[in-house]
């Protein structure tokens, strides 16, 4: 028993963390667009970190349950509806056999996630049970889903202890110019000062031109030296930004290719991909140079916060297990 997609929305995956270690046997790596509200999704329904989700954009999917579970909605806000009435957004939800999950066009961010208590039946491929789109591998069949596809759960999960609870504020997306900070290189000797500086110092526009590949952006030239623009191919890391000839950025995201000829002059910090995954045309951006050491130290803040998170629902479950068992 799990879901069927009465509508299967614009372009709706399975994906999870991603498909690590095998991108250089040209494997793309995959994964969620924005990790922030995959790992805040699971926390919120007692998942891993790792677990499968249902991923969406623009327009959402509306999903039919054929059996009770709790559910976690997050990412952008696509105004999600149970049977018509509005439902929150980052807090875990009882959902029940016969319930209607309906997804509209997003009014802020881009990206939205479903996690699901207990996890979803996908086969795991190498690893990993995100779609990959170009190789057909992983998700269900190595595709976007469809009208009418139906995907089980992997466990039945019927509610949770402290349901009230299981809830996170909810992140704000866009603003006026959204800051994103980068580690320069690796061919940022590749640049004039000029480039350098109109790089760090220019807002950007992010185009229409924006994919689960890479983001294009429009602003002004960054000049390249007499090194020039092209490069013998090497590997391409989530968040790095290219430069071609046009001297236009792009940023490299979830389904980029493995190897790039292009210059990389910098690539966006992990903590802050969430924020270039979640903007959208006509969003304006601005890059920050950080060190690779304070990228670093930013990560592992970012990671303990969501421990602390997680510890503390942890912890609450046990001590409201631990009373319902002395009470009864």
């Amino acid at each position: 028993m799990g879901i069927v997609f009465n509508k299967g929305g614009i372009f709706t995956t399975v994906q999870d963390y991603g498909r690590m270690g095998y991108q250089n046997l040209g494997f793309h790596v995959c994964g969620v667009m924005d990790r922030h509200a995959y790992w805040a999704a699971n926390l919120l329904v007692d998942n891993t970190d790792r677990e499968a989700v249902i991923e969406f954009t623009i327009s959402g999917p509306t999903l039919y349950f054929t059996s009770d579970t709790v559910i976690c909605i997050t990412g952008g806000d696509f105004d999600p509806k149970i049977n018509g009435e509005a439902v929150p957004m980052y807090a875990a939800i009882k959902v029940q056999k016969g319930d209607e999950l309906e997804m509209g066009f997003c009014k802020s961010g881009t990206w939205g996630y479903v996690a699901f208590a207990g996890g979803l039946d996908v086969p795991q491929v190498m690893g990993s049970r995100s779609t990959d789109i170009k190789c057909r591998l992983g998700g269900l069949e190595g595709r976007q889903i469809k009208d009418g596809d139906e995907i089980h759960f992997l466990s039945s999960v019927k509610t949770l202890p402290l349901m009230g609870q299981r809830r996170i504020e909810r992140p704000d997306y866009g603003g006026d110019v959204v800051e994103l900070r980068v580690t320069m290189g690796p061919q940022d000797d590749h640049f004039t000062e000029k480039g350098i500086r109109t790089f760090l110092e220019s807002e950007y526009t992010v185009t229409s031109q924006c994919d689960r590949m890479g983001y294009r952006l429009e602003g002004d030239v960054i000049e390249h030296n007499e090194l020039g623009a092209d490069i013998i191919s090497d590997g391409i890391a989530k968040g790095a930004i290219q430069v071609p000839s046009s001297g236009q950025p792009i940023i490299m995201m979830s389904d980029r290719q493995t190897l790039g000829g292009y210059t990389k002059i910098a690539n966006v910090i992990s903590v802050d991909l969430s924020k270039i995954a979640q903007c959208k045309y006509p969003q304006k951006v601005r890059f920050t140079k950080v060190s690779v050491e304070e990228a670093q130290r930013i990560y592992m803040m970012e990671r303990e916060r969501f421990r602390l998170l997680n510890e503390r629902f942890i912890k609450r479950s046990f001590i409201h297990r631990l009373f319902n068992h002395w009470k009864n």
